[in-house]
């Protein structure tokens, strides 16, 4: 009845219309899921658990810190445990001894590791990587501290992308408050979609080629003023087809760790920035033809996947 005196090509088209609808949910669909199992795959992580293992950690030291601040946003992708952002630390603590200053930063985790290691029985491993220091649990949890020298207004952390050297000195709450707002914008999904883009970068580009640091700060011009879906999918496709433009120039250092996150690329439109930028644009144009052709393979490649 409902087609009762519509002309045979008009009914065609409401039927193939249909079925293209059809077959897009099932492809967004699809994507939907595998994004979300690399999620899980990446960094399943109990927060309960990693706030209570953090509470006992800070207890234990409390004689030996000023404070602390929790930067729980990412922690670190599974089987890529660096550290190389403010962001993928579980807990920067500030170190109470004001002589550690005059140590280099290798120095000071050392000494942060050996504390740990008289204060915390029946652990795995307690480690130093450039950045931070790494306690590994017996339920294969991983938890980073990175540990901080307060100096004037701010604190002196180890160097991202210097070896052993400290930072400048920055204000972690700057990022961290900044962080926490664009993610509530955007529903909860921009720090998942960061762990997707690390993950994805990690595997095409190599660990080390853009700092996790870096990558988050992109994440966030780009996605300050979105509007968009909330989804996963979309989410990570508009990173990188934003991300193509905005890495051509240095992005502002928000918590005064240097001047730009991103010096290491070197002045606006320099020859990496531009390498970086077109391995960015092949990406976005990969996931652009695999969502015309609905192929859900080549959609996931252009991840690594």
């Amino acid at each position: 009845g409902f087609f009762q005196g519509l002309p045979s090509r008009d009914i065609k088209d409401l039927l193939e219309e249909a079925a293209s609808r059809t077959r897009n949910e099932s492809y967004e669909g699809e994507i939907a899921n595998k994004l979300n199992e690399l999620l899980i795959d990446y960094n399943s992580r109990d927060s309960e658990k990693i706030n209570s293992y953090l509470d006992v950690i800070k207890r234990l030291l409390e004689q030996d810190i000023e404070g602390s601040m929790d930067l729980k946003f990412g922690g670190s992708v599974s089987k890529h445990t660096y550290v190389d952002g403010l962001s993928d630390v579980d807990c920067l603590v500030l170190l109470k001894d004001q002589a550690l200053a005059n140590l280099s930063p290798q120095e000071v985790l050392d000494y942060f590791k050996k504390e740990l290691r008289a204060k915390l029985k029946g652990y795995r491993e307690i480690g130093t990587g450039n950045m931070a220091v790494t306690i590994s649990y017996p339920d294969n949890t991983i938890i980073q501290l990175l540990p901080a020298i307060r100096k004037g207004p701010g604190f002196v952390i180890p160097s991202s992308r210097r070896a052993n050297q400290w930072s400048q000195i920055i204000r972690p709450e700057k990022f961290a408050d900044y962080l926490t707002r664009v993610n509530q914008r955007c529903s909860g999904k921009l720090i998942p979609t960061i762990k997707l883009v690390k993950g994805a970068l990690a595997k095409l580009l190599g660990e080390h080629i853009l700092s996790g640091y870096h990558i988050e700060s992109l994440a966030i011009e780009v996605f300050k003023t979105y509007e968009g879906s909330t989804t996963l999918k979309a989410m990570v496709e508009r990173f990188f087809d934003r991300a193509k433009d905005l890495v051509k120039k240095p992005i502002k250092d928000r918590t005064g760790q240097s001047l730009h996150v991103d010096d290491y690329l070197g002045t606006d439109h320099s020859t990496e920035r531009y390498g970086i930028s077109e391995e960015f644009d092949r990406i976005s144009r990969t996931m652009r033809n695999a969502n015309r052709a609905s192929l859900i393979t080549d959609w996931l490649a252009a991840l690594g996947e």
